[in-house]
């Protein structure tokens, strides 16, 4: 199992990011996915997670109306658009797979979360 997380980058104060989480050895499908960043010499934090068929989104209050959440089951792949960033989003931002069995099932818990990648740095500059 693998997941990849990619498209992190060096951008201004007021720009955008669109971060991609590709997944390969698992039944992609049949789990929830997160997003999760951490800063330097502070804890990993919640941002968002998706149900397996998209139809719940659950988003952290720092990043809600600024991050959107989405995935395409048919292609393995998840993605996070961040918008209007902000200098205190620089971070290595993380994504990560929950097995699920329920549209219900969702966690902003890490502890939840089986599978992670290996990380893909976000820099705002201000």
């Amino acid at each position: 199992v693998q997941l990849q997380a990619s498209g992190g980058g060096l951008v201004q104060d007021g720009g955008s990011l669109r971060l991609s989480c590709t997944a390969s050895g698992l039944a992609f499908g049949e789990y929830a996915m997160g997003w999760f960043r951490q800063a330097p010499g502070k804890e990993r934090d919640f941002l968002a997670a998706i149900s397996w068929n998209s139809g719940n989104k659950v988003y952290a209050d720092s990043v809600q109306g600024r991050f959107t959440i989405s995935r395409d089951n048919a292609k393995n792949m998840g993605y996070l658009q961040m918008n209007n960033l902000k200098p205190e989003d620089t971070a290595v931002y993380y994504c990560a797979a929950q097995k699920t069995y329920s549209s219900l099932q969702y966690s902003r818990s890490d502890q939840e979360y089986t599978y992670w990648g290996q990380g893909t740095l976000v820099t705002v500059s201000s």
